[in-house]
């Protein structure tokens, strides 16, 4: 049997919020989801991403706001009634149980009829390559293998949505690369609708069709993948991209959306994120690996090598200037910890902010 999603045309959230108290977790959170869309809610501890997960499952009552699917309200509906799938950070097996019995506990549930449930119990095993493993306890199973399934668990009762929360956080990093990899296959293959929540930037540029970034409880910035790597509209998602190296400065000349910046005594030019002019006060921000050590030239900073660590094809570095700003950089010789080099900043891949944006 071929496992499938009920269809739908989209998933909206309006002005969706939640107080604890007088804390706002979720401060009127807007967003449409399209059926088939791959979604990563992305953000630091803290900034709303479960908290609006679980509202959406219907896990947490919102205290503001509507949830809809198409024409249909469903935020007042209790959560097994909404009909969405939901993978955990810690699996949520029942050890008592096979792994058989965990997948169709759902179906059992909803008293699906027990030739139907082992049909879509071994179109689910063979989806999430657990052929062969269904009778043994989870317990025997590796971690990677009791995420799978969870994951058929979730996706056997067929739902309109999958929810996955952190789903591999508790792996290690050669088995996360390899269950991202089987997330996006079992995605494409199901053609579902999944919204991921992480806090992980490559999982999310990795998995997802567009990357939501929230930030104290509200939306940042909403794109695809490689609009939010390269464009990053405010400096907490630019530095949530990678982008840790943020100097500030005073804005010298400016041409276009290109901007020059003296920091300290050096000058650094890059490209304008805000409307910034002359005297204004702005942050430089650049990734590690846009800067490298070389000769004294244009867009340089001197400063002096405070460690060294060896990557394979690489060393990444700290250094620090004369007005004790901390840089990360990348170079393919290894430099002596305490020597004076001075940090190459590509112009083309850094970028400028206003200071207020902080």
């Amino acid at each position: 049997m071929q496992l499938s999603s009920t269809p739908f045309k989209e998933l909206r959230l309006e002005r969706m919020s939640r107080a604890f108290g007088s804390f706002n977790a979720l401060r009127e959170i807007s967003l449409t989801i399209r059926q088939g869309e791959f979604i990563a809610l992305l953000g630091p501890s803290g900034c709303g991403k479960s908290t609006a997960l679980n509202c959406i499952a219907g896990l947490l009552a919102t205290t503001g706001g509507g949830i809809f699917i198409d024409d249909k309200r469903i935020d007042q509906l209790k959560p097994e009634d909404r009909g969405f799938g939901m993978v955990f950070q810690n699996y949520a097996l029942f050890p008592h149980m096979s792994v058989r019995e965990n997948i169709g506990f759902g179906l059992k549930m909803r008293g699906v009829a027990k030739a139907e449930i082992e049909s879509r119990v071994d179109a689910a095993l063979t989806l999430v390559r657990l052929q062969g493993q269904g009778n043994k306890p989870p317990g025997q199973l590796s971690g990677g293998q009791q995420q799978r399934v969870a994951i058929a668990r979730a996706i056997v009762i067929e739902p309109p949505l999958v929810l996955m929360d952190e789903p591999l956080s508790n792996l290690d990093a050669k088995l996360r690369l390899e269950m991202r990899a089987e997330i996006r296959r079992i995605h494409a293959q199901l053609g579902a609708t999944t919204i991921y929540v992480t806090h992980d930037q490559d999982e999310a540029l990795s998995l997802a069709d567009r990357v939501v970034v929230l930030r104290d409880g509200a939306i940042r910035q909403i794109g695809a993948p490689h609009e939010l790597y390269d464009s990053p509209d405010h400096i907490d998602v630019a530095q949530f991209m990678g982008f840790r190296n943020c100097l500030r400065g005073v804005v010298t000349a400016r041409n276009g959306l290109q901007a020059s910046v003296a920091v300290g005594n050096a000058t650094l030019t890059g490209m304008l994120r805000n409307d910034l002019n002359v005297g204004d006060a702005a942050l430089v921000a650049a990734r590690g690996d846009d800067v490298t050590s070389g000769d004294e030239h244009a867009n340089t900073l001197p400063a002096v090598i405070e460690s060294i660590e060896y990557r394979g094809r690489e060393f990444v570095g700290s250094a620090r200037t004369a007005d004790d700003v901390e840089l990360v950089f990348h170079t393919p010789k290894n430099v002596a910890v305490g020597s004076r080099v001075f940090l190459s900043v590509d112009p083309d891949r850094t970028i400028i902010f206003a200071d207020k944006e902080v």
